[in-house]
């Protein structure tokens, strides 16, 4: 979101460090069921964010109604933004959440006005919209309702077993616009699932989601990223996962290597040094000091994916929103991502604040 293009006015002499001149918040809350974990309640001026031209995406719009996330997970792409508020893009992204408790209104307010077009919008970009405290705040339903209603197609990717609650909901949507789903799953092994993203839910609970969401009538995409150089490539696990997977009723696969950008490169070393100290080495060669692994690595894996794949009957990708132009209209299609994509709801870049 644009946060007001990030403008600091308003000051809480009770926020944290970094949030005491931001311009919205309302209040700092504590809770027992989120033990150690603050959400900074905000009433954002904005809902919708453009995602960057040259960011390369299939989408053009994104909502994301918190900011850090509870899913702990060590390798995730969107720590660095956390820095924008003076925080840390380890502990603090984990446990200081802002939350934009009017999203709802605001969405509904800017989907009303005669300059929107009815691009598709995509959630789950930079933060999951359905991690735990969606079971508390409850802005989901608002949101489809919302899109839903100003005839907006919206794609949702999630590690969140919550969409269960509102499958009933997506489906009334689904009757008027396009509606994509996809799960993010790339652990077969629940030991490494937890060591790696300890607040996910575990792999059998978001098994069973894809269940859910294809008993419920939709196509049901799965991005298995990251994979794990030594850690989850082996042919072993990949045949698993992607058998669970085709077991489960997942339409496609997109995978791909893990990414190490800027702020989830240095939280993920040290994990991997505390972890696994022998693999930092091989790490440090393999990525050597950017943000992707070598070129033949990648190619080695593509390979490897292509075979499960075929193996399991997963030929396509994860369904991802794209836009067309048909009949002079624009309208949203869901298709499969490219064979060998980062993957659309991985890739955004985190150079700039102005995607939130």
């Amino acid at each position: 979101m644009r946060w007001d293009g990030q403008s600091l006015a308003a000051e809480d002499t009770s926020a944290l460090p970094g949030l005491t001149r931001l311009a919205g918040l309302v209040r700092s809350v504590q809770t027992p069921e989120f033990a150690g974990v603050t959400f900074h309640e905000i009433a954002c001026k904005s809902a919708l964010s453009r995602v960057p031209a040259q960011s390369g995406m299939p989408f053009e719009w994104t909502i994301n109604p918190t900011r850090g996330c509870l899913h702990q997970c060590t390798y995730c792409f969107a720590r660095k933004t956390h820095e924008y508020l003076d925080l840390d893009a380890g502990r603090d992204f984990d446990t200081q959440i802002i939350v934009k408790t009017n999203v709802v209104e605001v969405l509904q307010r800017e989907l009303s006005r005669p300059s929107w077009q009815g691009e598709p919008v995509a959630l789950g970009t930079n933060s999951d919209p359905y991690m735990r405290a969606e079971g508390r705040y409850r802005l989901m339903p608002g949101i489809i309702r919302a899109l839903a209603d100003s005839g907006t197609s919206f794609s949702i990717l999630t590690k969140g077993p919550l969409l269960k609650r509102d499958l009933p909901l997506l489906q009334q949507a689904a009757a008027g616009v396009d509606v994509g789903i996809g799960v993010s799953l790339a652990f077969a092994d629940a030991r490494m699932q937890q060591q790696v993203e300890p607040g996910t839910p575990t792999p059998k609970a978001r098994l069973d989601l894809i269940r859910a969401v294809a008993d419920a009538g939709f196509e049901c995409g799965v991005m298995a990223m990251p994979i794990l150089p030594w850690l989850t490539d082996s042919d072993e696990h990949l045949d698993r996962l992607f058998s669970q997977l085709a077991a489960a009723g997942a339409s496609g696969v997109t995978a791909g290597a893990l990414h190490l950008r800027p702020g989830a490169r240095e939280w993920f070393l040290q994990w991997l040094a505390r972890e696994y100290p022998s693999l930092v080495g091989r790490y440090r060669g393999l990525y050597n000091g950017g943000s992707y692994a070598s070129k033949d690595y990648r190619q080695w894996l593509a390979g490897r994916v292509r075979k499960f794949k075929l193996r399991h009957g997963l030929s396509g990708g994860a369904a991802q929103l794209r836009v067309s132009a048909t009949a002079g209209r624009r309208r949203a299609e869901v298709r499969p991502a490219a064979e060998g994509a980062e993957g659309a709801f991985t890739a955004l870049p985190v150079h700039e604040p102005t995607l939130f």
